[in-house]
């Protein structure tokens, strides 16, 4: 029997809540954490989730030693290990100090030794340790200029690695000889070790000429010194180098999990859940579009009296920085959404990220229904000017549909759910 209780933003949020729960570190990590090693041991880590995995980790090792860099906002209490905060998704001066200090502390293991590294989403601008001659500043206007360009979390990597002392395996090749465990929740499209926070205990099979090809396809003029440093062949670091061989890459946590626990929630409530798939990628307005036409499209084939579906998809949208409104990738996927099925009676969604937040903003996403483009009109909103200037999270501020959660603790990338009714 369908039970949605008559609150249809409430069972969508509902949805949204048990996905990011099944990926919490302290409801997941314990599964994939081995027994604690004999002789030193020591944590390291950076992303959105870092802070909370360490927190795990302790709950069940006791007090270690360890440095773990987490976004503002997203520390966690630990016994041992140290929680420092940094900026994301531009670097900062902070998270640069850390990083620096992280490469000492994982120098000075030795062959008997232990590194349990803790890498998540976001930790491709926390763990910032630029190559030599490049300025932290030139990385800033570099970052930014790729988050706005629409480029894809994995064209970005190819560069993030390419120009750092950290990334792309770097982190793990600092701490040999000593053995290496790295435990990873994924926020990338595809689950590849590499792609989450730049592999910093993965090797790149990336070169300088594929990061500058990256640059030209998005129309980026990189820093004179990041061209330069390209043009002399970048710092890769091969996956068959000798100071890899000691790491252990795991991935415990990934976006498939937390969509099925979505989809085995929907069934509870008597919906047919679809599952359209965990890597979507794309412009977020033009993903929308297609997804309203399916949605409309499944609609037309539900008899009145069906049981209602839902289209459950992950992955990582972009969005190109066209006017200077405040929206992230989530909530513009929502307002084109909205927009595309132009007040269709009986279809709702939601799009947030699982992180809870959808760009720079600390809102997460947003709900939708039938109304959301009358609620507009009733406070002065025009949402097609809105989409026009990358403003959607102003918009959905303005109608009461923000989704702001608050830190999360977790990532496992974009979550977004249409909840398909027959037709009215």
């Amino acid at each position: 029997m369908t039970d949605i209780n008559g609150d249809i933003p409430a069972l969508l949020r509902a949805l949204f809540d048990r996905a990011v729960e099944v990926a919490d570190p302290i409801q997941s990590l314990g599964a994939a954490l081995p027994p604690r090693p004999e002789g030193r041991l020591l944590v390291v880590g950076a992303g959105k989730a870092s802070a909370r995995m360490a927190e795990a980790v302790e709950a069940i090792w006791g007090p270690c030693e360890g440095l773990v860099i987490t976004r503002y906002g997203y520390a966690r209490p630990c016994e041992g290990i140290e929680i420092v905060e940094a900026a994301h998704p531009v670097p900062d001066e902070a998270g640069a100090r850390a990083t620096a200090r992280m490469l000492d502390l994982l120098s000075g293991l030795a062959e008997g030794d232990t590194a349990l590294a803790l890498i998540s989403g976001g930790g491709s601008a926390l763990l910032t340790a630029p190559a030599d001659g490049i300025t932290l500043a030139e990385k800033q206007a570099l970052t930014d200029a790729l988050l706005a360009s629409g480029a894809p979390i994995g064209d970005i990597n190819d560069i993030r690695k390419q120009i750092s002392a950290v990334k792309g395996g770097k982190l793990a090749a600092a701490a040999y000889p000593a053995r290496m465990i790295s435990l990873m929740i994924s926020d990338v499209p595809g689950d590849d070790p590499g792609d989450i926070a730049s592999g910093p205990t993965v090797g790149t099979t990336g070169d300088a000429a594929g990061a500058l090809a990256v640059l030209d396809r998005w129309g980026i003029t990189p820093p004179a010194s990041i061209a330069e440093f390209l043009g002399h062949g970048g710092s890769p670091l091969s996956p068959d180098d000798p100071r890899l061989s000691r790491v252990e890459n795991v991935i415990y946590a990934a976006p498939s999990q937390s969509l099925a626990a979505a989809a085995d929630l929907a069934r509870e409530r008597g919906i047919d859940p679809v599952i359209l798939g965990d890597a979507i990628e794309g412009e977020a307005r033009d993903i929308a579009a297609d997804h309203a036409a399916l949605a409309l499209n499944e609609q037309a084939g539900l008899a009145p009296g069906a049981r209602p579906m839902l289209l459950l998809s992950g992955g990582e949208l972009t969005v190109t920085r066209r006017g200077d409104g405040v929206g992230g990738p989530n909530a513009e996927y929502a307002l084109a959404l909205a927009l595309a099925l132009n007040e269709a009676t009986g279809i709702h969604a939601i799009a947030c990220d699982t992180d809870g937040v959808d760009g720079a903003a600390e809102v997460a996403g947003a709900i939708i229904g039938p109304d959301s483009l009358t609620q507009a009109k009733a406070v002065g909103e025009d949402p097609r000017a809105a989409l026009d200037r990358n403003d959607a999270h102003s918009f959905f501020d303005h109608i009461g549909a923000q989704v702001v959660p608050g830190p999360t603790l977790t990532n496992v990338n974009d979550f977004r759910a249409i909840l398909v009714l027959p037709a009215t």
